[in-house]
């Protein structure tokens, strides 16, 4: 017997062809690079049996004054809270407008609904999904539906939120500062009310109430309006300061905290705007983000935006489902220091059906790896034990918690570039030696044979490897092989060792 070890570096690599890539993984769904080995993530359980009114698009766990775990849902039609293992309805009373699930794009030539405006004339009004803004103002929380004023609730499950009194009528996208205030992102202005998509207004100080700027002369609510073109889409915080993205550029609040200068905005980068209000996560003092383009980018406090390189963005580019940016949730995964993106896949619909991830930190920092999973909101553990995601139908599930799909099968694949064993021979590869750790459930091995990178294939298998099996018997014969290893049980899991063949050479073709 000869043995053949392969060591194929982790990270999907599938903007390559599928040889000059090699060694390498080209696609994969629900298997993550840890540690510098190939494993199955983690499963997810359901949080409660109720399901959610609407499709969510925000799921914004904390916890109140006697540290109890509370999570806010924003759907299309409601505000719902899980709080002591029930849901509870809080959706303002009054106020409160119910919104649209699907996008039809933002105002221009061909958007909006069918019959709106003159023949030949561009919408006026975007028609967006209705998409959610929220924050801890203390134990209180402060909720904000795209374009309507901003809520608060003030735990009491028997209650419906309320809206801020005398915060802006319309707001884009809100936040609450370290500093207790309450800040409204694109919104209506102090005099006459008009909407700015570019004005940015705050409260006081310590009263999120406090909203006029000529009230008193030692007020600290504020407005600015950012300038040049685009529109505010969304911010996050990021230590004491901001981070605030147009359509097409970054600016950075930094809290002066004078009277005479509250805070001070400064673009920090340019043709790097939001795709979407979800579409951007701050990890640490780091924050990640896709650009309307369809490009990843990364921006560090004191430094300057970079693109993040991406080798499977092709299929992510090609596939994102237009006009459903605002759909795209960008999320981390602390445990494993990764931040991921759930998006609408064209090839699934006009919902978001996929992910694409990266590792931030650690031995594969800079690797990607992506995944079919349906899920409108998720949020990274913290105050909750762990992450929290949502499905079009209302499901809420704990996720990277045990190793099934709620107890249904848990799925996914990993699949090789064209390997050689020896590049100038033919092999007749007789067996697989597993080299597997921690496996729970049967796996499958599948061989494609080529004998050239564009020639016929020839399928081995799928051979079934049991926990503990020592070694798979089979015959492939062929100069390039892909290795595919499929996992659907209940309940799953492996971590890939060395991946070994026993194969002899059989001469040129």
């Amino acid at each position: 017997m000869t043995a053949f070890p392969i060591n194929i570096p982790t990270g999907l690599n599938s903007d390559d062809t599928a040889l000059a890539s090699s060694p390498a993984w080209v696609d994969g769904s629900n298997v993550r690079f840890h540690d510098g080995k190939a494993q199955a993530k983690g499963g997810w359980e359901s949080v409660t049996q109720t399901l959610l009114s609407g499709v969510c698009r925000l799921a914004f766990p904390w916890t109140d004054n006697a540290a109890t775990l509370n999570v806010a849902f924003g759907t299309h039609t409601h505000l719902q809270i899980f709080q002591g293992g029930a849901v509870f309805d809080i959706t303002p009373s009054s106020g409160f407008t119910p919104g649209a699930i699907d996008g039809a794009g933002s105002s221009g030539f061909g958007t909006g609904a069918f019959g709106i405006g003159g023949f030949g004339s561009p919408s006026s009004t975007d028609y967006f999904p209705l998409t959610w803004s929220a924050g801890a103002y203390g134990q209180t929380l402060m909720a904000s539906p795209r374009n309507q004023t901003i809520f608060q609730w003030s735990n009491a499950t028997g209650t419906p939120a309320v809206a801020v009194t005398n915060a802006p009528a319309q707001v884009t996208y809100m936040l609450v500062t370290p500093q207790r205030q309450v800040m409204a992102l694109g919104c209506s202005q102090e005099v006459g009310g008009v909407f700015n998509p570019n004005c940015i207004r705050h409260s006081d100080v310590g009263s999120p109430t406090g909203w006029s700027t000529i009230a008193s002369s030692s007020s600290t609510s504020r407005e600015y309006v950012l300038p040049g073109g685009g529109r505010i889409v969304a911010g996050r915080v990021m230590g004491s300061n901001v981070l605030i993205w147009t359509s097409d550029a970054l600016w950075l609040g930094t809290y002066v905290g004078q009277v005479t200068q509250v805070w001070r905005f400064d673009k920090v980068g340019d043709k790097c705007g939001l795709a979407g209000p979800g579409a951007a996560i701050v990890a640490g003092s780091t924050a990640f983000w896709v650009s309307p383009d369809r490009q990843f980018h990364t921006y560090s406090l004191n430094g300057f935006v970079q693109p993040v390189t991406c080798p499977i963005r092709q299929d992510f580019a090609d596939n994102l489902a237009a006009s459903q940016n605002d759909k795209i949730v960008a999320s981390s995964v602390a445990e494993y220091n990764e931040i991921r993106f759930d998006y609408p896949d064209s090839r699934d619909g006009y919902e978001n059906s996929r992910y694409v991830s990266l590792r931030i930190a650690g031995p594969d920092v800079g690797k990607w790896h992506r995944g079919i999973m349906a899920r409108t909101s998720m949020v990274d553990a913290g105050p909750s034990l762990y992450p929290c995601g949502t499905t079009y139908a209302g499901n809420v599930y704990w996720h990277e918690k045990g190793n099934s799909a709620d107890g249904a099968n848990l799925a996914g694949f990993i699949e090789s570039a064209n390997l050689y064993l020896d590049e100038d021979s033919v092999m007749l590869v007789r067996s697989s030696w597993p080299d597997i750790a921690d496996q729970i459930g049967p796996l499958s091995l599948t061989l494609t044979g080529r004998f050239y990178p564009q020639g016929d294939p020839t399928v081995v298998g799928p051979i079934t490897l049991q926990p503990g099996q020592d070694q798979a018997d089979f015959k492939a014969k062929a100069r390039l092989f892909r290795v595919r290893i499929d996992f659907n049980s209940s309940p799953s899991f492996f971590r890939l060792g060395l991946i070994t063949f026993d194969a002899k050479q059989c001469g040129r073709r």
